[in-house]
């Protein structure tokens, strides 16, 4: 949780500054950052802190009483790209903005580039759009779901692909989405990863809830990483194939049954805070949206408000903020 910000009274103001402890998980960042440094500040996020500790309305509830940070959002640096360099990175940001934050307001999607942006400044990460978009697509957790989990495969809606494109186009034009700051992370206000009590919470926008780093991490100057100059979209191991028939799609027409499956062998691929509101149809749930005219309507929803209460009993767990850490 982040710490309170110290209150000076006026009978002290000569007095020499006391200094404030650090926030939970603030990490020093270095212009030149080491390995074990990298894993430091990626160990924020990972292991057991990537945990989720609520969904649903709870997590809504929970994500409500996450203090947002008294640090000041501070502009970023502005960042252009053109050229066949530039093209590449509007390819790979603008799939980011769209599989991420499709269907949020504009200020949401332009939010998702800036925390693309601001991470391939941070001399954490990859030093190109498509390396942070990509990290860790052929790995077991990447850390966007949509490049390892069979999304891609998907053919975009092409109003919603076109408003992506023109919000990268902007980003890699010199656009700065000061809302967002020096945010890095985000997750959907329907769930609650761990490591939002370790970070700094920023603004909520849609229904993500961004974060920055605490302490240097986190601040203006510790984005120094200069650019790579080059793109590259790398070339996906594991065969889109294998990914629909792990998750049940239909092998004739090769389409999921209700939308996007979460395949019990590709579920750890993403990042666990990284939900996206899929639906498992291997568990036995089925969309359906029946005319709110119907009998049937009436029936499903008593039955969903049972199996409500009862997922709302089995999420309730002793849960403290200390624990949450």
């Amino acid at each position: 949780m982040l710490a309170a910000a110290a209150a000076l009274c006026a009978g002290f103001a000569l007095s020499a500054p006391v200094p404030l402890p650090a926030p939970a998980g603030a990490v020093d960042a270095p212009a030149a950052m080491s390995v074990q440094q990298k894993r430091a500040i990626a160990a924020l996020t990972q292991g057991r802190r990537a945990e989720l500790v609520a969904k649903g309305d709870n997590a809504r509830a929970r994500n409500a009483l996450i203090a947002v940070s008294h640090a000041p959002a501070e502009a970023m640096r502005s960042f252009t790209a053109s050229g066949p360099a530039g093209a590449t990175a509007q390819q790979c940001l603008a799939q980011a903005i769209y599989y991420e934050a499709g269907y949020e307001p504009e200020g949401g999607k332009r939010a998702v580039a800036q925390v693309v942006l601001n991470r391939m400044r941070h001399p954490a990460y990859p030093n190109s759009v498509c390396g942070v978009v990509y990290q860790g697509a052929n790995d077991p957790v990447c850390q966007f779901s949509f490049t390892c989990d069979g999304s891609l495969s998907r053919r975009p809606s092409a109003r919603a692909w076109a408003q992506a494109e023109d919000v990268a186009r902007d980003a890699l034009a010199g656009h700065v989405e000061g809302s967002v700051g020096s945010a890095t992370h985000y997750h959907a206000d329907y769930v609650v990863p761990r490591w939002a009590y370790s970070l700094g919470k920023v603004r909520q926008i849609g229904t993500h809830i961004f974060y920055r780093f605490n302490g240097g991490a986190g601040r203006a100057r510790a984005f120094t990483q200069l650019y790579a100059g080059a793109e590259r979209i790398p070339q996906l191991t594991r065969p889109v194939a294998e990914i629909r028939l792990a998750g049940g799609a239909d092998p004739d027409t090769g389409q999921f049954e209700n939308g996007l499956t979460v395949a019990p062998s590709s579920a750890d691929r993403h990042a666990p805070a990284d939900i996206g509101g899929r639906l498992d149809t291997t568990k036995g749930w089925k969309l359906e949206l029946p005319a709110p005219s119907q009998g049937h309507y009436r029936q499903l929803v008593a039955g969903q408000a049972d199996e409500t209460r009862v997922a709302e009993v089995a999420d309730t767990t002793a849960f403290t903020e200390t624990e949450a850490q």
